[in-house]
């Protein structure tokens, strides 16, 4: 009989798992925040049309567009806002936060609306 018994084969299969977690745990992290950015986009998709219909109401209503869609939108996203009125239209561009700066142009949502025809 060898010296192993089964008590050590589990000390062994133990120490296994381990390595294989801290193997595998980049590529966890990896998949987190690719999740953690594709969240960050959609919700940058929303909040660009929902900006882009509040500045549309308001020209409706006669009142500042363009100003309407920043106060549409939560202060820390303000700086992350491009809003451009022409006419009875309203085209808004949001960036969402991104950890690598390269790719923030390439996830910007944009969304417009549309007033209508002023009576």
């Amino acid at each position: 009989m060898s010296g192993r018994g089964p008590h050590r084969a589990r000390a062994d299969e133990r120490g296994q798992a381990a390595v294989e977690l801290v193997a595998l745990l980049p590529l966890v992290v990896a998949v987190a925040l690719a999740l953690l950015q594709a969240l960050a986009a959609g919700v940058a998709g929303e909040m660009a049309g929902h900006a882009a219909h509040v500045g549309a109401v308001a020209i409706a209503e006669g009142r500042d567009g363009a100003a309407a869609a920043r106060a549409a939108l939560p202060s820390w996203a303000r700086s992350r806002l491009r809003v451009d009125v022409r006419g009875e239209n309203v085209r808004v561009e949001v960036t969402p936060p991104t950890l690598l700066p390269g790719i923030a142009r390439q996830l910007a949502a944009d969304a417009s609306a549309d007033a209508g025809p002023r009576s």
